[in-house]
């Protein structure tokens, strides 16, 4: 013992880390698109390899590999074994949800628990089998990922030895051995590095036999190893590049070779390269001796106990040090990302918090791929497009003739002081999203002959638009602007809502399906099923289906609308169709958003809000059978007509003859009073 007093100190260089940019871009998306708020531990992996330049240490590196797949990927069932440069070691994460959660991480306890692990893998003969286990390590750490800024702190649990190795002597493997010993370690080192099964093994026996031949074997070969009475170094991939000092996974596996092995003096071989090849000049070999009676000073005497005991657990050090301080680590990824994407992903978590905490069936990617067109885009169109981006619909086509006039921008908040200037930029390009410079024809505002064409291509243009997109919003500012629009939607089938404001009253409402479907288009017959489901509406009308009413089925005094309810109900009205497409069981009518209203009507004077349902009407001038099948049967020329001869819908839906027999009907009054009838005050 008097020698190892005098001799010094084993002393480890520390495992240092790295993060590629890819690990935190991953764990982002994962938090967004998998765990959610979920901090449960995740199993990651880390890589290293043994130092390959004499002035710089490896570390250990984490990239986007490291962590689980995403959801959206697909498991190539392959593995990266036998990659010379990339050692994998286990590790486990502990991602938090706030920063102070963060902060409030038991480290200790954390530390303790992993030390533990190794520390069973050690008893259980799982690091003989697996010696990647010696090197586990820890991550904890928080994103924020309204900012890309990570917060986080390894640890390499380490068991302490008590008393420690102290070191007999560390010199370059060059000086250690014969040139005929050194020849033959380094082909036999070149060759374990090159065999796609042991590349990637990190601890391993080297036996020198008599003969100065040198082979590597692994560490559950150590019984016949020891049979054979061989020179035994225990070797190991050294990241660490220092002359003097062995790197910090020796520390466990001297652990291992105390607790397993009993051994008191350990030959230990530092394997470090050069170009690919092993460089015994800059590898090291050493001599340590270590008290096998590790572990409680009461019990040294007894090797039973201490470090025998599988239950009795050594202390263990290992957190980071960040500039020779013990603290956690920050990086911040917001200047090296795209702004777009940046303000994408802020928008993308508030939904998914909301997602998380409130609604966790609402599925967010309904939303995401639907494609909404904007028919107007003044106060309502304005207000309506920002919700919709708040709620992550992305396609957003803006339809508009009008341009920024000087009193704009003080309503309408997708357009600044710069978009009055010069006479005013067009509104629906002066938005800076997808836009359409066109205006509506209106019935009962005739246009000249040489304007004939241009309506129509202007009508051709608004159907394809309407046929590409999911969701159309009726913003107009005027009732006759949205007639062609209901029409158009009525005969394709497509999910239209009205929002119109008044002084002091609004209105909000969906259309119902059209009247006429094909024989390849099943989405009307959807409509009306879900209009059923969702509204708890009655279809059956005497064995004939009733539709819900348009905008046009009603005469509307003053309609109005608030651009939430707009938008509330565009979203349930979409999400309840596509649930409602994929599901099996249609009678079930919850749905996350709640109810699906046809219309709501409020009052702002009485403070008042009523949901409504609305019968479609055989009159009716935008959706009624006559008027969908007219113009399928026609086309242009109807078109024409309705809007030049003022009349012409009326005559159609027969309108005029109701409204005549209306002015005709009289009604008798009975002006006799009975005096049993009058009370005497």
């Amino acid at each position: 013992m008097t020698e190892k007093e005098k001799g010094p100190v084993l002393q480890f260089a520390p495992f240092q880390s790295a993060v590629d940019e890819g690990f935190w871009h991953r764990l982002s998306s994962l938090k967004l698109n998998k765990f959610g708020i979920d901090d449960s531990p995740i199993p990651i992996t880390g890589f290293y390899a043994p130092c390959t330049n004499s002035r710089v240490s490896n570390h250990l590196s984490l990239i986007a590999e490291s962590l689980p797949p995403e959801p959206s990927e697909q498991s190539s069932g392959t593995t990266s074994l036998g990659n010379r440069n990339r050692c994998s070691v286990p590790g486990i994460l502990f991602n938090t949800n706030t920063l102070e959660g963060f902060h409030a991480l038991d480290k200790q306890c954390l530390l303790k628990a992993e030390a533990k692990k190794i520390w069973d893998d050690i008893h259980s003969g799982k690091a003989e089998e697996d010696s990647a286990v010696l090197s586990r390590f820890l991550l904890i750490s928080f994103a924020d990922l309204k900012k890309w800024s990570f917060h986080y702190w390894f640890a390499f649990p380490a068991l302490v030895l008590d008393p420690p190795a102290t070191l007999v002597d560390l010199r370059p493997a060059s000086q250690w051995l014969s040139l005929k010993e050194a020849e033959s370690l380094s082909a036999a080192c070149n060759e374990w590095r090159s065999s796609s099964v042991t590349a990637d093994v990190p601890f391993f026996l080297v036996s020198i036999a008599s003969n100065s031949h040198a082979t590597i074997k692994h560490l559950k070969e150590w019984r016949s190893c020891r049979q054979d009475g061989d020179k035994f170094l225990f070797g190991f991939y050294d990241p660490c590049h220092l002359p003097t000092n062995p790197s910090w996974p020796l520390r466990n596996f001297l652990a291992l070779i105390c607790s397993r092995w009993n051994l008191e003096k350990v030959c230990f071989f530092c394997y470090r390269e050069n170009r690919g090849f092993a460089d015994l000049s800059l590898s090291l070999i050493g001599e340590a001796l270590i008290s096998i009676s590790q572990g409680f000073p009461e019990n040294r005497n007894n090797i039973s106990s201490g470090w025998k005991d599988p239950q009795q657990v050594p202390n263990a050090v290992g957190w980071e040090f960040n500039r020779g301080k013990k603290v956690s680590r920050c990086i911040s990824l917001a200047q090296s990302m795209d702004p777009i994407r940046l303000a994408i992903s802020a928008a993308d978590l508030n939904l998914k918090l909301m997602r998380w905490r409130a609604l966790p069936s609402l599925n967010l990617n309904i939303l995401s791929a639907t494609k909404c067109l904007l028919l107007g885009t003044g106060t309502l169109g304005c207000q309506v497009a920002r919700m919709l981006m708040a709620w992550g619909i992305r396609k957003i086509t803006l339809l508009n003739s009008g341009k920024v006039a000087m009193s704009n921008p003080l309503r309408q908040s997708l357009y600044t002081f710069e978009d009055c200037l010069n006479g005013g930029d067009f509104k629906a390009t002066a938005a800076e999203a997808e836009g359409v410079v066109m205006g509506i024809s209106m019935p009962g505002h005739p246009v000249p002959s040489q304007e004939e064409r241009s309506v129509l291509e202007d009508c051709r243009r608004l159907q394809v638009l309407i046929d590409s997109h999911d969701a159309i919003f009726l913003l107009t500012d005027t009732r006759e602007s949205r007639w062609l629009p209901a029409l158009l939607c009525a005969n394709s089938n497509k999910t239209a809502i009205t929002a119109a404001l008044g002084f002091d009253s609004f209105l909000v409402m969906r259309h119902g399906a059209g009247p006429i479907s094909t024989v390849n288009d099943f989405q009307a017959d959807d409509m009306i099923n879900l209009s059923s489901e969702m509204g708890n509406i009655s279809l059956g009308d005497g064995g004939r289906e009733q539709r819900l009413g348009c905008y046009f089925c009603n005469d509307v005094v003053a309609p109005a609308m608030t651009c939430r309810l707009a938008r509330e109900m565009s979203f349930r009205l979409i999400y309840a169709k596509a649930e409602f497409a994929n599901s099996t069981d249609s009678g079930s009518t919850e749905q996350p958003l709640g109810i699906l209203p046809h219309q709501v009507r409020g009052s702002l004077s009485q403070f008042s809000q009523m949901t409504l349902v609305g019968r479609s009407s055989s009159s009716c001038t935008a959706c009624c059978t006559n008027v969908v099948s007219e113009y399928r049967r026609r086309g242009k020329e109807f078109f024409l007509q309705a809007i030049n001869h003022p009349t012409h819908l009326e005559d159609l839906t027969g309108l005029t003859e109701l409204m005549k027999s209306a002015s005709s009907f009289e009604l008798d009054w009975d002006n006799e009073v009975d005096d049993d009838d009058c009370i005497e005050i």
